[in-house]
Parts: C-alpha cells; structure tokens; sequence
C-alpha cells in the first residue's frame, strides 16, 4: 500500500499547478520530519507494565526537549543513580498526560 500511495503521490507532484509547488513542498518536509522522528524515538515500553528506565538522550527524544533541560530541572520521573540520572519512561508518559 505504502509504494502505491508514494506513487500516486509522485503522479500527483508532476501534474499539479507550479504555483502549488511551496505548499507541496511544506508538507513533504513535514511528511520527512515526521518519519524522521519515528525512526529516531525510542522503542515504547513494554505492555508488561513493567516500567523502562530511559537515558537522558532518550528522555529528552520523548520528551522533544534538550538534555541540558533535563538537567537542569529536577522532574518527578527523575531516578538518580549515584551521578547518572535515569528517567522512568511510565512517568514520563504520566507527566505527558497531564500537560494535555
């Protein structure tokens, strides 16, 4: 299905209006964007419901912020390991929520 709708896509780029390029463009960037950040963010925890302590660079891909954000504010999801900082992926999904 994915190949067959890339081509109508493709069909469709070649045969629209020039002046509907900018937008076309827009949205294929989004669309690259998009499958982008799905190819980068981390695996979601396991429907055991057991909880997955995370990295700070894989915290900060789900919570799309800065490392250094997560360092510098004190989160309730934070689990301090002696110096290293972990982050439950459970209470980021929980924290998520509630900003909604």
């Amino acid at each position: 299905m994915t190949d067959e709708l890339m081509q109508n896509v493709l069909s469709a780029v070649r045969t629209c209006d020039a002046a509907d390029m900018p937008r076309i463009l827009g949205m294929l960037a989004e669309i690259s964007a998009v499958a982008q950040a799905r190819l980068s963010a981390p695996a979601p925890a396991p429907a055991t419901g057991q909880d997955v302590l995370l990295n700070v660079r894989e915290a900060a891909a789900k919570l799309h912020c800065s490392t250094a954000t997560l360092y510098k504010k004190d989160f309730p999801f934070t689990k301090r390991l002696g110096a290293k900082r972990l982050f439950s992926s459970r209470g980021i999904d929980e924290y998520l929520a509630r900003q909604k």
